[in-house]
């Protein structure tokens, strides 16, 4: 299979139309512009509807009603974007309607900068509306999985009928490398016989609702999500193991951070010291029981979380799922400036210090 040069913000594009994408609703914002762009001139050719809408507030709802009426829609911005569109998140989780959202995240607090970071974890993980809701997000490390994930996540969202987000850094968004157009695996999928979109012979109207004004019923509701939620959670956690089998100190990072650890892992392992790299794939379901037993493992001495966000925002998860095992070290950035090999190998190798 040939590889073809992308650059990773229109390789998210091109994915989603492959992916069978009906409509898309944005408005520009660096460093995730050259999405709407693509989408632009290639989607109606594909026979989609593209629209620049007047706000961000009004993609995510334009989302919301495409998506209600069946069609695979999606949305893509950068983090200050992906703010606005929080109340629209909500709604199509509490309605039950399906959707993929982008964030090829950038640095803040609010405007912050256009360079590349990941602060936008807590957003994703715990949801930045309203009420008690999820979304799936699924977190790539290079273009290739980008494309592969961009993909899947339409049909994840059909399967749960639930919004999936994809959260690239910036750095992800605007680079440029290789990748091959590989099939992805299709899933069987329940009819949507759900959408408001006519009544098809039914002898009723289809309505799509998040808004149940009996506490009783507010609260079986949220009942029936945390069902499906704890099923994803059981069908979707995903993470990836490099070098753990034996290693003393376990780096944790995802997105671009984790490409940078597996250098860091090959001069720290040149030196003799044994270094693992342990990747979520998901930010949630966060992979919490692998990581949990990870550190129950005897040759397990230490942790090091790496992330390009000031305090550390997955830290709270690692920590979570450790429960208090071994120690936890931590080294981040903010505002587009990344952790560094040199970095990561002297972090590791005064965490492994402190503990021998």
């Amino acid at each position: 299979m040939e590889k073809e040069l992308w650059k990773g913000n229109e390789a998210i594009a091109e994915a989603a139309i492959r992916a069978g994408c009906d409509c898309f609703f944005g408005y520009p914002i660096t460093p995730q512009s050259e999405v709407p762009e693509y989408m632009s001139v290639h989607l109606p050719k594909a026979g989609g509807v593209f629209v620049q809408s007047e706000s961000e507030v009004a993609a995510i709802n334009m989302v919301y009603g495409a998506a209600g009426a069946g069609k695979r829609a999606m949305t893509s911005s950068s983090s200050p974007g992906i703010s606005l569109k929080q109340e629209g998140i909500t709604y199509l989780a509490g309605a039950e309607v399906p959707c993929v959202i982008v964030n090829c995240m950038r640095g803040g607090p609010g405007l912050g900068t256009i360079q590349p970071s990941q602060g936008d974890y807590f957003q994703a993980t715990r949801g930045g509306g309203n009420g008690d809701y999820r979304t799936l997000v699924l977190a790539p490390s290079n273009v290739q999985e980008t494309v592969d994930f961009m993909q899947e996540a339409f049909d994840i969202a059909d399967q749960y009928r639930n919004p999936v987000m994809v959260v690239c850094d910036g750095l992800i968004g605007q680079m440029m490398e290789p990748i091959e157009w590989r099939p992805v695996p299709k899933r069987t999928l329940p009819p949507k016989d759900w959408a408001a979109c006519g009544r098809y012979g039914r002898s009723h109207h289809n309505v799509i609702n998040s808004l149940y004004m009996a506490p009783e019923d507010c609260d079986d509701h949220n009942r029936h999500l945390d069902e499906k939620y704890a099923e994803i959670a059981k069908n979707e956690t995903r993470w990836e193991e490099v070098g753990c089998e034996d290693a003393e100190i376990i780096i944790t990072a995802y997105g671009t951070p984790a490409r940078i650890a597996l250098t860091a892992l090959e001069t720290l392992q040149a030196a003799g010291l044994k270094v693992g790299l342990f990747r979520p794939i998901t930010l949630w379901p966060f992979p919490e029981k692998a990581l949990h037993d990870l550190a129950a493992r005897d040759h397990v001495k230490a942790f090091l979380d790496v992330e390009m966000s000031s305090s550390g925002q997955m830290l709270d998860d690692v920590r979570l799922a450790v429960e208090g095992q071994k120690p936890i070290h931590y080294l981040g950035h903010a505002g587009g400036v990344m952790p560094t090999v040199e970095e990561m190998v002297e972090s590791a190798q005064k965490a492994l210090k402190e503990v021998k």
